[in-house]
């Protein structure tokens, strides 16, 4: 593995949509005391869930530390499924991985941004996130791929969605945040992702989900389903707090046009809840200095946009909720050449994100289109 000094840009090297053929998806074994209860046993079954539930569709690499690694491959009892010994500070691959780029000509590699925790040590999640900024770098190097480190430049793969042809979505919440990149103004960001995602155009929502720990990470709330479409999260409820949100998110949707200056195509998607964790769900976290506090009385930042796209699949959470029949259909008909398999996402919700949130994809380096 080589640290490149220039951009994927001008290597010719772009990210592709989610939607691109991908070689295998990466995911990390969570075993947080202060963020999933029971030690982490219950997370770690939901998670093997979601594991088996991609393995159907393509292969998977879980990402286990040294202590933890026997019993997640006894759990993890798929041959499509690998395991690997990497150390981390929990479980959320989509903003710790490697953000994959390919040039369409057999070529690929990865931007290494850096993390912070969501926020460092103003409004971050935990104190010491040293190894979670190191889990990209180890997972380029399994894979024997050039990376690119944005040495001071903070990002997290959940906070933007790209469409393949030039056009990123994401929120003013985050990658405006004072605790992300206070140095940088709005073009400087935008000059960043377009030199490293080779992207043309950045649509901004004011806001992510309410109460999401991210500071309104898109992947919680609006992602593109193809070219010129996207899925919003969406409540007529006056009185959910999302509301306002949901309608700010419209307004900026029905106005924008993509980097190839089409009009975009709003899908909506039911809300579920209101969501809170129980009491005894909290009582099992082991609360330490520096970690997210755990209560009943926050509301939950559910949502079914948060699910991951494979090879032919969706991968979606259900929530026992009213409403879940009614997001799995949304997706069927979204998504009509692709199987949607919907996987319990509680326990995951619980440790503060989704499905999406806990994998990467990884493209297939061959991809030479993104549709």
């Amino acid at each position: 593995m080589t640290t490149l000094t220039t951009t994927p840009r001008a290597d010719d090297y772009h990210m592709p949509a989610e939607w691109a053929p991908h070689s295998q998806t990466w995911m990390v074994w969570p075993q947080r005391p202060d963020n999933w209860r029971d030690q982490g046993t219950q997370a770690q079954a939901a998670f093997t869930a979601v594991a088996k539930a991609i393995a159907r569709f393509e292969p998977v690499t879980v990402c286990a530390t040294a202590e933890q690694y026997v019993a997640a491959r006894e759990q993890l009892d798929d041959p499509r499924i690998r395991v690997v010994e990497i150390s981390s500070d929990d479980a959320w691959v989509r903003d710790t991985g490697p953000t994959f780029v390919i040039n369409g000509k057999g070529g690929l590699r990865g931007v290494d941004w850096t993390f912070n925790a969501w926020g460092g040590l103003n409004g971050g999640l935990y104190e010491d996130w040293q190894r979670d900024d190191e889990v990209a770098q180890k997972i380029l190097e399994i894979e024997r791929c050039d990376r690119y480190r944005t040495e001071g430049f903070v990002l997290e793969g959940g906070s933007i969605h790209v469409d393949g042809e030039g056009t990123l979505i994401t929120t003013e919440e985050c990658l405006l945040n004072h605790n992300r990149n206070p140095h940088l103004s709005r073009k400087e960001i935008e000059r960043t992702l377009a030199d490293h995602l080779a992207i043309d155009k950045v649509i901004w929502l004011p806001h992510g989900l309410f109460n999401d720990e991210t500071d309104g990470h898109v992947d919680n709330f609006c992602c593109f389903v193809r070219p010129g479409e996207v899925l919003l999260a969406w409540t007529d409820d006056r009185d959910n707090p999302n509301y306002e949100r949901c309608q700010a998110a419209m307004q900026v949707l029905e106005a924008a046009t993509d980097a190839w200056d089409r009009p975009l195509i709003v899908h909506k998607m039911p809300i579920p809840g209101p969501l809170h964790a129980t009491e005894a769900e909290c009582a099992g976290v082991v609360p330490l200095v520096g970690s997210q506090p755990r209560d009943p009385s926050i509301r939950l930042a559910g949502s079914y946009v948060n699910f991951l796209i494979v090879n032919g699949g969706i991968i979606a959470p259900s929530f026992d909720d009213p409403l879940d029949a009614e997001a799995e259909a949304i997706l069927g008909r979204l998504f009509p050449q692709h199987q949607v398999v919907m996987v319990p996402g509680r326990e995951i919700l619980l440790g503060g994100g989704n499905i999406h949130c806990i994998t990467q994809q990884q493209p297939a380096a061959s991809s030479r289109t993104s549709t």
